[in-house]
């Protein structure tokens, strides 16, 4: 339902034919209604701080009209079905052209896979996840390019629909969920092949496209979809620090504390350092009350990502690394473990199915609350300045 994909048990050898169906139903269920709620809620602050600069206080309070709420939820339902629809198409081609199953098994494969890759969930039905497609880029592409446009988030997804062509119009929302994506992936896509490239248990005996794909792959999935193509407990350290600020991060509405957050904050220091009185970000001013809010989620996901990865080194024998792995991807929601998913415990199991549930609704629920609660003080304490560092 948190469309995390760590497992304790193996999805497609474990579960009957009814429970990979149920799976796939909470998978579809969970990243649908998570997103039409982000949408449905992103809508809600809009609207309301608008309303606030045009009308009364009395008609501040009004909510959402019918119309907006529909054409949301319908929208988010056309965007799932179409893109879950054509990546599953090509999956299906391409495990009945390419490795003999049956046109049955294949479709179910396909449709299996699209679900999970756009939904940003990482379940499959394979033991090892994506690595027997590693240098597959017909398998590969078709998931990864999933991941990406369902971790862009449906408020972008129907603006892009409607401003592809103009880009100087996009909302500032857009434009830093967009540019921060492709940041990330481009810099998670060199820092992890550079780290990986002569790793003989992950990436070394690959070719060079071979590499390059893994590369690229492994810097999407931390995303938040737990597909892996390599094999993350072999990777080295530095890889999995890198793994580790790509999760935390996040994706546009999947979990992390979401690219925007990210982005926000740095334009908040960048501002401190040069000495500017106000926050601007790629032409607009920010308000202190959003700096407050990306600071407040940020703190809030440290606390949870620290907290749990204390009560999980007190409770288990398991390495720092290891358990801030997996503590990490259960806050972002990714899925990706060194395997040590069914080690922990089942107090461990109760701390990272907590901790997916916060990091699945914690953000969006604390941001929105946030956003609303804003109010006008009518008077300020006299000023002091503390020292600072």
């Amino acid at each position: 339902m948190c469309v995390t994909g760590l497992v304790i048990e193996d999805t497609g050898t474990h579960w009957s034919g009814f429970g990979e169906a149920m799976i796939l139903g909470l998978i579809q269920v969970g990243g649908f209604g998570i997103m039409t709620l982000a949408s449905l809620l992103g809508l809600l602050v809009a609207r309301r701080l608008r309303m606030r600069l045009q009308l009364s206080a009395q008609a501040e309070t009004k909510t959402m009209g019918v119309g907006d709420v529909r054409r949301v939820v319908l929208g988010v339902l056309r965007i799932s079905v179409l893109v879950e629809l054509v990546v599953a198409v090509l999956l299906t081609w391409r495990f009945a052209d390419g490795y003999g199953y049956g046109w049955g098994r294949a479709t179910y494969l396909g449709v299996f896979h699209a679900v999970s890759a756009f939904n940003n969930a990482g379940f499959g039905l394979f033991p090892d996840s994506l690595m027997r497609f590693t240098t597959d880029p017909l398998i590969c592409l078709p998931i990864s390019a999933a991941v990406i446009i369902g971790g862009l988030g449906f408020p972008v997804l129907f603006e892009l629909r409607r401003e592809l062509r103009t880009p100087r119009r996009w909302s500032l929302h857009t434009k830093i969920t967009v540019g921060m994506t492709v940041m990330l992936l481009g810099a998670g896509w060199v820092a992890i092949s550079a780290a990986e490239w002569a790793n003989p248990d992950t990436m070394g005996p690959l070719s060079l496209g071979g590499k390059l794909l893994a590369g690229f792959v492994a810097a999407v999935m931390p995303r938040t979809a737990g597909f892996n193509s390599l094999d993350v407990g072999q990777m080295n350290d530095v890889t999995l620090l890198i793994h580790n600020v790509l999760m935390f991060i996040g994706g546009g509405t999947a979990g992390g504390i979401k690219v925007t957050t990210f982005a926000l904050l740095g334009f908040v220091m960048l501002a401190e350092i040069r000495g500017e009185p106000s926050v601007h970000a790629l032409g607009r001013r920010l308000p202190a009350g959003v700096q407050r809010q990306a600071l407040t989620i940020a703190l809030l996901g440290v606390a949870a990502v620290a907290s749990s990865t204390l009560a999980l080194l007190a409770l288990t024998p398991l390495k720092l690394d290891q358990v801030l792995f997996e503590v990490t991807s259960a806050f972002g929601t990714v899925g990706l473990s060194t395997g040590i998913t069914a080690d922990v415990g089942t107090a461990g199991h109760v701390i990272l199915s907590v901790l997916m549930f916060i990091g699945r609704l914690g953000p969006i629920a604390s941001v929105t609350a946030l956003a609303l609660r804003e109010r006008t003080r009518r008077y300020e304490r006299p000023e002091e300045r503390p020292i600072v560092g």
